[in-house]
């Protein structure tokens, strides 16, 4: 790896990269004013568009909180920090969220993001910098569209922040609770509604879908029900939530949200249910752990299941292709999964050291090229070619152990 050019983005993850930058033109008064241009399609003040997608990991270690924003194409790193003790890393493509044991959640602008117009897309870069903190005790879950990010809480709750302050100004703004009757689960931002699982009347645990306008308000409830619901994925075919007896995907078509359940394969154990889904932004393929020894690939295109044997289990991810699961097994090496037969099609060993007890498992980040796994006692990130047999591409070194990592910038 190259050697690191460390720039400090913040003292603490509250603290911002103030930018400032003054010019003259030294025209006079006499000369005529230019013509006003056109902004350019896609332009966005401030950043630069890039040819390429700009990929980062903002990592962080669990015990000191010192972290850095990784760049995946020049190996720089940007130094941060995050909270002390930070349990757990999320994304929504571009900024980071790193959930602390207080409640306190750090938030860190990547730099990198991909704007999808659907036929076409934009990518971006920046400055890394940290935002801000917001607080967000449980943080389970999160999602974003180009209006707000919405934050789910382990208690039920939700929390939605403002995308301006965060994209334009740097600073998390003060969050909004949504107000639900009863426990929600993990809040969805679809097609500018925001899809809410509650209970029903008397009940405890989420059931039914509500599809909200953006002041908060129930506009629809789905007639498909999604008992005992779970996390959520959000894809180009809508959004999926997993529930007791399958998954729930939720479309819309000229603002009709309907519900297409999913259901699990004859014979499903209760204990061997999804209750959250790692995949590739982009692909239609979900993964989830299946119980203790299996995995489950949701093929969105195909609506069908296909549940793969692979012992316990530390992470999986779906490569997107259709045809591939990658697992980490508990004593630390990473498998390519046919899914086809379950057969292992390649492997490698990875890890220096499986994590303890209390300690965060680490994550498979999974692009359209490489998957990315954290390895904390090593304290290095495996770049992995996932077309090329689980080929070791690169190994990157940081200056701390890396126990909790999210992927920006697709």
């Amino acid at each position: 790896m190259k050697a690191h050019h460390r720039t400090r983005a913040a003292a603490t993850v509250g603290a911002l990269l103030l930018l400032t930058a003054a010019c003259g033109n030294g025209e006079t008064d006499n000369e005529p004013e230019p013509a006003a241009e056109e902004t350019p399609h896609g332009y966005v003040e401030g950043a630069e568009e890039t040819a390429e997608t700009q990929t980062r990991l903002v990592l962080a270690d669990a015990e000191t909180g010192e972290g850095a924003v990784l760049d995946l194409a020049t190996e720089e790193t940007t130094a941060l920090q995050a909270p002390p003790g930070v349990e757990r890393a999320l994304g929504d493509g571009r900024f980071a969220y790193l959930a602390g044991p207080e409640g306190q959640v750090g938030v860190v602008d990547s730099g990198g993001w991909t704007v999808d117009h659907g036929d076409h897309v934009h990518h971006y870069r920046t400055a890394p910098r940290a935002v801000g903190t917001v607080e967000a005790p449980g943080l389970a879950a999160v999602h974003a569209d180009t209006a707000r990010t919405v934050l789910s809480l382990d208690d039920g709750t939700v929390r939605l922040l403002d995308r301006a302050p965060l994209e334009d100004e740097g600073a998390v703004g003060e969050p909004t609770a949504l107000e639900t009757e009863g426990a929600a689960g993990v809040a969805v931002p679809h097609e500018g509604h925001l899809l809410v699982p509650v209970a029903a009347p008397g009940g405890e645990a989420p059931e039914r879908i509500e599809v909200r306008d953006a002041d908060g308000a129930t506009v629809a409830t789905l007639d498909e029900s999604c008992p005992e619901a779970g996390g959520a994925a959000a894809t180009r075919r809508g959004v999926a939530f997993a529930c007791a007896d399958g998954a729930l995907l939720v479309s819309a078509e000229d603002d009709t949200f309907t519900g297409e359940k999913i259901g699990y394969p004859e014979g499903t154990e209760p204990a061997a249910r999804a209750t959250s889904f790692t995949h590739r932004p982009g692909s239609d393929t979900l993964a989830a752990t299946a119980g203790e020894d299996g995995a489950w690939a949701l093929d969105l295109a195909a609506r069908s299941w296909t549940r793969v044997e692979t012992g316990p289990l530390l992470a999986v991810n779906a490569v997107g292709d259709g045809a591939t699961l990658l697992a980490l097994t508990e004593d630390g090496e990473l498998r390519a999964h046919d899914l086809a037969d379950g057969r292992v099609t390649a492997s490698t060993p990875l890890l220096e050291r499986p994590p303890g007890e209390g300690e965060p498992a680490p994550v498979i980040e999974v692009d359209t090229a490489r998957a990315y796994v954290n390895d904390p006692s090593a304290g290095v990130v495996h770049e992995i070619d996932h077309q090329d047999d689980l080929r070791l591409a690169r190994t990157l070194a940081l200056d701390f152990a890396p126990d909790v990592m999210v992927e920006t910038g697709r």
